[in-house]
């Protein structure tokens, strides 16, 4: 099954979130370089990328999987973002704008990860079991 990652508005959000963590952690003191703020810079492209990746693979199972990812991703975005502001890492009006569009992308991919790990199991419990069936064609010769 194709599916397109841009016609989802999670993936949206979270590409428009992703670049909003490079620019705004682009201040960041330089002691913060290889630590913070290069895990909150992992986070975010992860989400939108692993949104990507899920929405590439062939069954609904494995995009489920992807998009479980971007939800932990999403999640340690919104703890990191917590913690730069706290730090006073992020001036007090964009840590505030950036931690409510993270929780936002956190409850749209927990809500699409549900709708996707739901089609999943209908599809799975729908698909011919062929390891537990028994063969009941009539036994021939070449058989």
């Amino acid at each position: 099954m194709s599916r397109d990652h841009r016609r989802l508005r999670v993936f949206g959000d979270a590409h428009t979130l992703a670049l909003a963590i490079y620019r705004e952690t682009n201040n960041f003191p330089k002691d913060e370089w290889f630590g913070i703020r290069m895990q909150m810079r992992r986070a975010a492209l992860s989400v939108p990328t692993n949104i990507v990746e899920g929405c590439a693979r062939s069954t609904t199972r494995d995009c489920c999987s992807f998009f479980n990812v971007a939800v932990g991703s999403a999640s340690e975005l919104a703890y990191l973002l917590r913690v730069a502001s706290e730090l006073r890492f992020l001036p007090s009006d964009s840590g505030v704008e950036l931690q409510i569009q993270a929780d936002a992308v956190v409850r749209q991919l927990k809500r699409l990860h549900s709708q996707m790990d739901t089609l999943a199991r209908l599809e799975t419990n729908r698909s011919p079991r062929t390891s537990n069936t028994i063969d009941q064609r009539p036994k021939t010769k070449d058989r």
